[in-house]
Formats: structure tokens, sequence, C-alpha cells
């Protein structure tokens, strides 16, 4: 029985991230044309200058050292009494937005087009508001308390 559940639980939940994905595509192209913003390199880091990059590593670093950390504190306590702010889930939703605060924040106060940091903040609050439903709604009902 358990054999039959577990492939179609990542059946589902590869359905659902492939679905966000289209939708977050379609989303930024309207978004895009909207606001006449240019389209980024995909899976690039696109500094805006030398200080978003130290500002954008240095969200990075911390990030990383805070998993750690919270790896090595929530492995030593029961899963019941793990702290939820070291947790995976919760630091890597704190780097998206922190990463896109800060992005937006350097579009708005050096890039050529200033509609960039705009499309950030949507992006940043569709991804959000997509991240906080999936959790709120157990994956859209995947996965079963």
């Amino acid at each position: 029985m358990y054999d039959e559940i577990v492939p179609l639980i990542w059946l589902k939940l590869v359905l659902v991230l492939c679905i966000f994905g289209v939708v977050l595509y379609i989303f930024n192209s309207m978004m895009r044309k909207l606001l006449k913003v240019e389209k980024k390199k995909f899976l690039s880091y696109n500094h805006i200058n030398a200080t978003h990059k130290k500002v954008d590593w240095t969200i990075r670093i911390l990030i990383i050292v805070c998993l750690f950390v919270g790896l090595f504190i929530n492995v030593q306590n029961d899963f019941s009494d793990g702290y939820w702010f070291l947790e995976t889930y919760f630091l890597l939703f704190l780097f998206i937005i922190l990463s896109e605060i800060a992005t937006a924040f350097m579009e708005w106060k050096y890039a050529e087009n200033k509609n960039a940091y705009l499309f950030t903040i949507f992006q940043l609050l569709f991804i959000v508001a997509f991240l906080l439903i999936m959790f709120a709604s157990d994956f859209f009902g995947l996965i079963k308390s």
C-alpha cells in the first residue's frame, strides 16, 4: 500500500509545480509587457551594481549559515521541540523574500528602467502568495494530516 501511495504523491506534487511554473511564466510575461521591462537571463544573478552583489551574497551566506546552525540545533531536539525559525522551509522562504526585496530596492535606486522594481515586487508577491496557499492548504490536499 505504501509503495503505491508515495509515487502518486510525488506525481501530484510535480504536477502542481509544473502548473505553478506555467502560471508564473504567463504572469511574468503579462507583467513585463504591462510594465515594459526587459526579460532577465534565466538562472543568472542579475546584479545591478557591486553593492547589490555584496548585499545579495551576504544574504546568501547568512542563510546558508542559518541552515547549518538550524540543522545542528533541530537534530539535537525532538521533532516536536525544534525551533520553527530554524527549519529549512522557513529559512528558504526568508531567503526568497530578503533576496527579492534587496533586488527591488537596488532596482528602484539604481536601475535604468524604474519599472523593474515594480515587476520584482509583483513577482515576489505572486510567489509568496502561492507558497502561503500551498502550505496553508497542505499542498492542495496532497499531504494528509
